[in-house]
């Protein structure tokens, strides 16, 4: 592992169109096995795979201002990408390589962010890191993340013209003509040579559907995203009869069919469908559920044939490479044997182009994170938010119900009480006792959400705390509790929401669906009724349906378009002074029938 300038860190190892058609590298390849005794020769292709780097360029935790690390010593971002991919380009010199990517680049990290909001590459011209760093690989081809359009569409089709390669997103249509608002495809013609005809490699690229939902505003009205498996079965013939001898798709969903948000939209997580009812495909590379699928084999049910799928993890932490055996049969090209294996970046240093295309660009973001906004009369932690009611996310509470209740002076809901919702995003998040900078902060909010503001009835709060606390694993009383393992794996941190404006308590020893046995007005013990109202403060995600939370999507009170985590910058800045005294209520709790768990 290096460090963002190159240097050898403690832990170094040893070691277009419809029917696009784009002229790849013309790569000679040997035969992977001479012809002998009337056996045909054979051929191979490489095709290495990255996904959801989320904005990741360097080995470096903005967060914490460190080198990345984590209990598994696994390394992230592109320039340690760039190593393998060197590497193995040049293992296999005078052979066919080709490097894919099936989405969520330029959001995640504070680099992404600093030329997105604070100097946007829309208003400055600069190359984005990620255009930067991922020209330096010469990518031959990526698809478009759900998270490709967190930042509008001026900014999303600016990066793709400053990359060196195509974009694909085949099922993102223009909202009023349908037609394809990205290149759907492309084909690659790759030379084997030895007097062999070319291999014509086709990729297909699909984003995913809940686009519609995460980034309404961003898209309404312009773009619409089709079924990935309506959109397979419709390209892939296509494909074929351009000429494709080989279909590669490269896919932004996850394999496990099911969606977050329930069937309002096509599927999110299609990837094994995919393979299983579009005829015609030879392997997927897919993303979005951030997991390590190193090989998988779906079979078709038309064909028989077996779908080889591969998911890289995260951030940069692994590659997937595909090794494919092909040969020459009755003038046609027949893949004989595929399979996948998984390299992982911390065996690598960073690759020095890459560091030298970026480095000025980090350097800028870390003086940024670095300032210092204000200071913390105590330490404040986020470790124990996802069980215990903590103060530093009611400081997020805090300053959303502020913001909203200002907006609402003046209007009809200006005598409703505003609560708010916040969710626990990092275990690691801590504002140290002392100066709190910027870095802090982003740590604690670390998605680009903005705020808005609805209004709920009593009902409503309830069933929405009600779908909040599955989170938890059942536990009867007098059952042993383990912090550690007090969730349900199946439910990520970010999809369990804690309310601020209203007294609760979640009784975890209940079934699903039966846990909020006490639920009253704030500081008092009036029970909420049915038909209360109150003007609730959250997130862009969750009230376009991120989560599938109940009674959330609805029309907003408040949308001013303004970013929380800036909002939290803004206040700490204003107040010069973070003390829980100024807003920390504690409210909810977990108990098993009365008896508080912690």
């Amino acid at each position: 592992m290096t460090s963002p300038s190159g240097m050898p860190s403690r832990r170094q190892l040893l070691t277009g169109a419809a029917a696009a058609v784009v002229a790849g590298p013309l790569v000679a390849a040997v035969p992977a096995q001479a012809a002998g005794h009337g056996q045909p020769k054979t051929y191979d292709l490489t095709v290495l795979g990255t996904s959801d780097t989320h904005g990741n360029v360097f080995n470096w935790d903005y967060y914490r201002d460190k080198e990345y690390d984590d209990s598994a010593h696994n390394d992230v971002g592109v320039a340690k990408v760039a190593t393998l991919v060197n590497q193995i380009r040049a293992e296999r010199k005078g052979k066919a390589t080709l490097v894919l990517d099936a989405g969520d680049t330029i959001q995640g990290t504070p680099l992404a962010t600093f030329y997105a909001k604070q100097e946007p590459i829309t208003s400055t011209g600069e190359r984005h890191p990620m255009a930067r760093a991922m020209n330096v690989i010469d990518y031959d081809a990526i698809t478009l993340g759900n998270h490709e359009f967190n930042y509008g569409l001026p900014l999303l089709d600016l990066w793709i013209r400053q990359l060196g390669f195509p974009a694909l997103a085949a099922n993102a249509v223009k909202a009023r003509s349908g037609k394809p608002a990205f290149t759907p495809y492309v084909i690659k013609k790759v030379s084997l040579g030895h007097g062999a005809p070319s291999l014509r490699v086709g990729i297909l690229g699909l984003t995913n559907p809940g686009v519609a939902i995460w980034d309404k505003a961003n898209v309404e009205g312009k773009l619409r995203f089709e079924d990935m498996i309506a959109t397979a079965a419709k390209y892939v013939p296509i494909m074929r009869d351009h000429g494709a001898d080989i279909v590669l798709i490269s896919a932004h969903g996850g394999d496990n069919g099911v969606s977050s948000y329930g069937d309002l939209l096509p599927n999110e997580n299609p990837t094994a469908l995919i393979a299983q009812q579009v005829p015609g495909i030879d392997a997927i590379l897919f993303g979005h559920a951030h997991n390590e699928v190193v090989e998988k084999f779906v079979a078709n049910e038309a064909t028989g044939e077996l779908v080889l799928l591969s998911e890289p993890s995260k951030w940069g932490q692994r590659v997937t490479r595909m090794d494919f055996t092909l040969s020459r049969e009755r003038g046609r090209w027949k893949v004989t044997a595929k399979h996948a294996t998984m390299l992982n970046t911390n065996t690598v240093v960073e690759d020095p182009k890459v560091v030298a295309a970026v480095k000025a660009q980090h350097d800028k973001t870390v003086a940024y994170i670095n300032q210092v906004v204000a200071t913390s009369v105590v330490e404040l932690s986020a470790e124990q938010s996802r069980y215990v009611d903590t103060p530093i996310l009611d400081f997020i509470n805090k300053v959303q119900t502020d913001t909203v209740a200002a907006a609402m002076v003046g209007t009809p809901q200006a005598g409703l009480p505003v609560l708010s919702i916040a969710a626990p995003f990092s275990r690691t998040a801590l504002f140290p006792a002392g100066d709190v900078k910027i870095k802090d902060l982003a740590g604690l909010y670390i998605y680009d959400n903005t705020l808005e503001a609805v209004v709920l009835t009593g009902a409503e709060v309830r069933a929405y705390l009600e779908y909040s606390a599955k989170y938890f694993r059942t536990l009867a009383p007098g059952a042993p509790v383990d912090p550690a393992a007090i969730s349900d794996p199946a439910v990520p941190d970010y999809n369990y929401d804690t309310f601020s404006g209203v007294d609760y308590e979640i009784d975890i020893s209940k079934p699903v669906g039966q846990r909020i046995t006490v639920l009253n007005h704030a500081g008092t013990t009036t029970p909420v009724a049915d038909t209360d109202q109150f003007v609730v403060a959250v997130n862009n995600y969750r009230r376009s349906g991120g989560g599938g939370f109940p009674g959330i999507v609805k029309t907003q009170v408040y949308n001013a378009q303004q970013e929380i985590r800036q909002l939290l910058i803004d206040w700490a800045q204003a107040k010069g002074s973070i003390d829980p005294a100024d807003f920390f209520q504690q409210n909810w709790r977990l108990v098993r029938e009365g008896v508080p768990v912690f």
